[in-house]
């Protein structure tokens, strides 16, 4: 059991917890061999016990491998990696210890933030996601939020905590394992794919949090969008800018950080216009017309429904696809859960009246997100139930 002034390495003196789940310990330290006796570095401890925690030791010791890789002002120094011992099996990572405070800290104090403030975390934040971004492989850190930007006491921005970095840019068909924090990781990262856009998310959600102080998952929302702009009292380009920063589809936020802190810095008007692939589509149009209707439907649209798929059994009734209700026949219900998935698309879009083609993506969109959810959890309380019964007989 680890506790307070207990030696690790014969180098680094455990002084007080700064953060403990179970498996990860964090503690500040005082390293004993460095050339300033009060020399203070952060602990990052990892117990791992059983096959259970692969995932877990996989990332920290990514994290080790990406951090000692990194040079960079304002993102902590690697200074060491090791097992602390062959009997306890924890693993053991050391870093630079960065004085000051979390901006969770700083709003969990009510402390809230001014638009000059946030414009200047902003650029602090972007200068380091442009160099995370710019290396050969790109370096995704994937989990920005308050809790892991440290206000430094030279008041310069930190980026802290790469347990959840990935290595590699996310390539169409690979996916990496699937972290971040909810209301501030995009969509697309909880599918196990992440972009820089992703990143830039994760900022904007950052930057509302700062300027409202409440936290972007408890925001309302609308098509997928985080309402803000009613709560805050800023400039209309600022707004626009964090707008694009957190739109839902990677491809209609900026691409590349260096893009984001160009636009920033220019202080122009986005004028942000919508690619025609989301224009609204006209009145007339052969959405709606029913299920047998010969209308031709838009190439856009077409595609496998997950949402479909994964949940045939409310699916149908939100869409409008009646035929999907041929599901509840024992004899075809599994044969109609692959022809929802193959015809969904094209069913749900001649069996309702959509607003656009847009609003028409938003909404499957949504239902897939929900069936990759529940889905999981039905199969658990499936095996749980199997298993049970298996018990008592």
């Amino acid at each position: 059991m680890l506790q307070a002034e207990q030696v690790l390495q014969d180098r680094y003196q455990l002084q007080r917890l700064l953060g403990n789940n179970g498996i990860r310990q964090t503690w500040l330290a005082k390293d004993l061999q460095a050339a300033d006796a009060d020399s203070l570095v952060v602990v990052k401890l990892l117990a791992f016990a059983g096959a259970i925690q692969w995932d877990d030791l996989k990332l920290f010791e990514r994290e080790a491998q990406i951090l000692k890789q990194l040079k960079h002002p304002r993102i902590p120094q690697y200074i060491d990696y090791f097992c602390v011992d062959d009997r306890s099996l924890w693993f053991g990572l050391i870093e630079q210890y960065i004085p000051g405070e979390s901006l969770k800290e700083k709003l969990a104090t009510c402390q809230r933030f001014s638009e000059k403030q946030v414009r200047k975390i902003a650029v602090d934040i972007l200068n380091i996601l442009i160099y995370l971004h710019e290396l050969n492989p790109l370096v995704l850190h994937r989990d920005v939020k308050p809790s892991n930007l440290i206000l430094g006491e030279d008041n310069r921005v930190y980026l802290v905590d790469f347990g959840a970095v990935q290595d590699k840019a996310a390539r169409e068909g690979v996916t990496f394992t699937v972290v971040g924090t909810y209301g501030y990781a995009p969509m697309e990262q909880f599918g196990g794919k992440a972009v820089p856009a992703s990143d830039l998310y994760a900022l904007g959600a950052t930057l509302i949090h700062l300027l409202t102080g409440i936290s972007p998952a408890e925001l309302p929302q609308r098509s997928l969008r985080i309402e803000f702009s009613h709560l805050v009292n800023i400039s209309p380009e600022f707004i626009e800018w964090l707008q694009k920063l957190t739109q839902p589809a990677p491809e209609d936020r900026f691409a590349t950080a260096a893009l984001a802190y160009n636009a920033l810095k220019s202080g122009a008007s986005l004028k942000v216009v919508k690619p025609p692939h989301i224009q609204q589509v006209p009145d007339i149009n052969n959405s709606g017309c029913g299920i047998a209707s010969m209308a031709p439907v838009p190439e856009e649209v077409l595609g496998w429904n997950w949402g479909a798929f994964l949940m045939p059994y409310l699916w149908p009734f939100t869409n409008k696809v009646w035929v999907g209700l041929l599901y509840f026949v024992p004899s075809v219900g599994i044969i109609m859960t692959v022809v929802l998935g193959t015809k969904g698309n094209e069913w749900a879009w001649k069996s309702r009246r959509w607003r656009s083609i847009d609003h028409f993506k938003r909404h499957q969109r949504g239902w897939a997100i929900a069936g990759l959810v529940v889905m999981p959890m039905y199969l658990i309380i499936l095996g749980l139930a199997v298993a049970l019964i298996a018990a008592i007989v």
